[in-house]
C-alpha cells in the first residue's frame, strides 16, 4: 500500500476548510437578509474564496515536486489531464463566485449553505479527474450529483425548481444504478479489477483472462450512465428541465465547471480504462453524437425561455465533444479539452450576464426579456453578443476554432460525413443565436432591465471574460 499524501494536499486542505467554513456558519450570529445583506455574507464569500485560492496554490506547490504521482494503491493519480483540468475548475469556480455573490443576497437564498454545498460539489469534481478506479470515479461522481441536487432545490419558495430537483434526483439515480451495475459486471469480467490500467492490461494483453460478453454488456451500462452525466441525446431528458427550473446561482455551476469534470470522466473510462474496446463503443457514440447535435440544435429553435434553450444548445454542444472522442487520437483528446474549456470560458460570460440582470424578484430566463439589450445595457449587449457568435462559431471568435478542432480531427480519422454533419448542424443552431443578438440589438425595450448592485470586480471580470472569448 503506497500512501503518500502530497498528491492529495489540494483535497485534503479543501475538505480542512469546508469543515472550518461549516464551524464559522454554526457559530456565527444569523442576520435578517432584509435588513443587512451583506453582514454575514461576506465573510463566508472571502473563506470561500480563499479556500479555492488556497487549494489553487497546493495544486502548484504540487506540481513543482513531480508532474506525475500515484498514491493510495494507485488509486489516486496526479497526471497533466488532472492538473490542467483542476486548475481550469479552481479558476472557473472563483469567477462563479463573483458573478452569483450578489444575486444570492437579491433572491435571500441561504447563502452560507450555498458555498458549503459548492466546496462539497467541487471536491467531488476533483476526486472525479484525479482517480483511476471506478469505485473512486463513482465516490467522486455520487458527491458532485448530491451537492448539485440540493443546490437545485436551495429555493424552497420556487415550485419549479423543488419540481427540477425531483427530477433530476430521480434519473440521476436511476443513471448512477446503471453506471454501478457496468462497473460490478466489469469486475466481475476481469474477475476482480478496478483499475482502469490494470483492466486495459487485461484486455489487451490476455484474451483469456477476462469474460468478454460480461465485459461487453457491462460496457453498454457504462457508457449509458456516462452519456447521462454528460446530458448527450437520448439521456438528455433532464437537462432542459434542470435547466429552466434552478436559480441562476445553480445553473451557472451546472452549465460550465461541472461539465469539465463530466468530460475528464468519460475519457478516464473509455480512453484509460476500455480503449481495447474502442472498435464497440465508438459505434454507440457516433448514434449519441448524432441524435445529440440534432434534437439540441432543432429543439433549440422552438424555445422561448433562455434557460431552456441555452439547456438544448449544451446538448449539442456535448455532442460536439462526442465526435471529438470518436476520433479516439490524441489530436482528438487535445480538441476535446480545448473544446471544453472554450465552451465553458463563453457559458460563464452568458450566465454572468444573465445573473447580473436579475434582481430582487425579477429573473431575466425569458428570450422576450433581452429586447432592445443594447439601449440600455450596451456593455452586457455586447457580452452576450461575443458568447452567442462564439457558441454558433463564428470567427473570429473562440468558439469557431474549438469547434474548427474538432472538426479536424474527425477528418483526421476518416470520419468526414460526421464532419459535414457536424457543419450542417452549427449551421441549423446559427439560427437560434442570431436570434438572439436580433432581439438585443433590433427590438425595442419591453421591459426596463435593471443591473444589479454588482460589485465593481465582478463587473471587470465578466467584461474581461467577455471580451477574452476574441
Amino acid at each position: 500500500m503506497n500512501i503518500n499524501l502530497i498528491p492529495a494536499i489540494p483535497e485534503i486542505f479543501l475538505t480542512s476548510m469546508i469543515l472550518i467554513i461549516m464551524l464559522f456558519d454554526a457559530f456565527s450570529k444569523p442576520f435578517d437578509v432584509s435588513q443587512d445583506a451583506t453582514c454575514k455574507c461576506n465573510g463566508v464569500f472571502y473563506l470561500t474564496i480563499i479556500a479555492i485560492s488556497g487549494t489553487m496554490l497546493a495544486q502548484q506547490y504540487i506540481l513543482h515536486i513531480s508532474s506525475f504521482q500515484m498514491t493510495f494503491n494507485y488509486m489516486f493519480v496526479l497526471d497533466n489531464i488532472s492538473y490542467g483540468m483542476k486548475m481550469v475548475m479552481y479558476i472557473t469556480s472563483i469567477i462563479i463566485i463573483f458573478y452569483i455573490n450578489t444575486y444570492l443576497v437579491d433572491k435571500k437564498f441561504n447563502i452560507n449553505a450555498f458555498y458549503i454545498i459548492f466546496l462539497f460539489a467541487l471536491l467531488g469534481m476533483m476526486v472525479m479527474v484525479s482517480t483511476l478506479n471506478m469505485l473512486i470515479l463513482y465516490v467522486g461522481l455520487e458527491l458532485l450529483s448530491l451537492s448539485l441536487y440540493a443546490l437545485v432545490a436551495i429555493n424552497k419558495n420556487n415550485v419549479r425548481s423543488t419540481e427540477a430537483a425531483m427530477k433530476f434526483f430521480i434519473l440521476g439515480a436511476l443513471a448512477s444504478g446503471l453506471l454501478l451495475f457496468g462497473i460490478s459486471m466489469i469486475y466481475g469480467g476481469t474477475h476482480g479489477y478496478l483499475d482502469l490500467l490494470a483492466i486495459t492490461q487485461v484486455i489487451f494483453y490476455n484474451h483469456t483472462a477476462y469474460n468478454q460478453n460480461l465485459v461487453m454488456l457491462g460496457l453498454v451500462f457504462v457508457v449509458a450512465g456516462c452519456m447521462f452525466k454528460l446530458g448527450v441525446a437520448p439521456f438528455h431528458s433532464w437537462v432542459p428541465d434542470v435547466y429552466e427550473g434552478s436559480p441562476l446561482s445553480t445553473l451557472t455551476i451546472i452549465g460550465t465547471v461541472t461539465k469539465i469534470a463530466s468530460v475528464v470522466f468519460v475519457i478516464r473510462f473509455l480512453i484509460y480504462g476500455l480503449f481495447a474496446l474502442s472498435h464497440w463503443w465508438v459505434n454507440m457514440l457516433i448514434i449519441l453524437g448524432v441524435l445529440s447535435l440534432f434534437i439540441g440544435n432543432i429543439v433549440a429553435i422552438a424555445q422561448t425561455n433562455i434557460k431552456r434553450m441555452l439547456g438544448y444548445s449544451a446538448i449539442s454542444h456535448m455532442g460536439f465533444i462526442l465526435f471529438g472522442l470518436i476520433a479516439a487520437s490524441p489530436n482528438g483528446l487535445s480538441s476535446i479539452f480545448y473544446y471544453i474549456i472554450i465552451y465553458v470560458l463563453s457559458a460563464l460570460a452568458g450566465f454572468g450576464v444573465l445573473t447580473m440582470l436579475s434582481t430582487g424578484s425579477y429573473e431575466c430566463e425569458n428570450i422576450e426579456d433581452l429586447k432592445g439589450l443594447h439601449k440600455s445595457h450596451p456593455v452586457h449587449a455586447m457580452i452576450l453578443l461575443f458568447v452567442m457568435l462564439s457558441m454558433a462559431g463564428i470567427p473570429p471568435l473562440a468558439g469557431f476554432y474549438a469547434k474548427f478542432q474538432i472538426l479536424n480531427a474527425l477528418i483526421g480519422a476518416g470520419y468526414v460525413k460526421l464532419a459535414v454533419y457536424g457543419v450542417l448542424m452549427s449551421l441549423i443552431g446559427a439560427f437560434y443565436y442570431l436570434r438572439i443578438i436580433k432581439i438585443m440589438y433590433f427590438d425595442d425595450t419591453l421591459i426596463d432591465l435593471r443591473v444589479s448592485n454588482a460589485s465593481v470586480v465582478s463587473r471587470a471580470i465578466l467584461f474581461v471574460n467577455g471580451v477574452s472569448l476574441l
